[in-house]
């Protein structure tokens, strides 16, 4: 067992923290819970002006977003595919994934998916900033996921030697494995 509790929250940039605090709330109904504004760093001391703002993602999930000034402009990591980075945030179904992506396209989103990733299935967007998201309802059962946590460190220690799939990927896609 871990010693941590929980993630407190998880930080990223943006280029406009009311743009951003006012489409997470329109888009994913997340409220403003802090907005916090300094001169300098409190960690280093430098000399940095800086909005921080949290929203509340949920169950006590906390997304929060850095407006800075006086920095070259915002860019993602240009050797990393857009699809790699993102938030994924879980919805209690697949019927509320259905709904949530006629809700964003019919508010101007660009939304992919439905994707069905065995265990899960989930959409994709980007928000103001770039960032891509993602919202997810599992179907796994309980069996699946301790199967999956079973083959993990065998799985990983496959990739770690050869940096191609395991071969236990292709079970992980076996239909009977993932409609039981």
């Amino acid at each position: 067992m871990s010693i941590l509790k929980r993630i407190h929250h998880v930080a990223y940039r943006c280029n406009n923290a009311k743009e951003t605090a006012n489409w997470y709330k329109e888009m994913l109904d997340m409220d403003l819970t802090v907005s916090i504004s300094e001169d300098h760093v409190p960690s280093t001391k430098e000399p940095n002006p800086y909005m921080h703002i949290f929203l509340d993602a949920g169950m006590g999930n906390v997304l929060a977003f850095f407006e800075l000034t006086g920095q070259k402009e915002m860019d993602r990591d240009q050797n990393t595919p857009a699809w790699v980075q993102h938030i994924a945030f879980e919805v209690e179904s697949v019927d509320m994934l259905e709904k949530m992506k006629k809700d964003l396209t019919a508010k101007g989103l660009d939304v992919l998916g439905l994707t069905d990733h065995g265990v899960f299935k989930s959409i994709y967007f980007f928000d103001p900033n770039g960032h891509r998201l993602e919202l997810a309802a599992n179907i796994g059962s309980e069996e699946q996921m301790k199967k999956l946590k079973d083959i993990a460190p065998e799985m990983l220690e496959e990739w770690d030697k050869t940096k191609k799939p395991p071969r236990q990927a292709a079970w992980l896609h076996d239909q009977e494995f993932l409609k039981k």
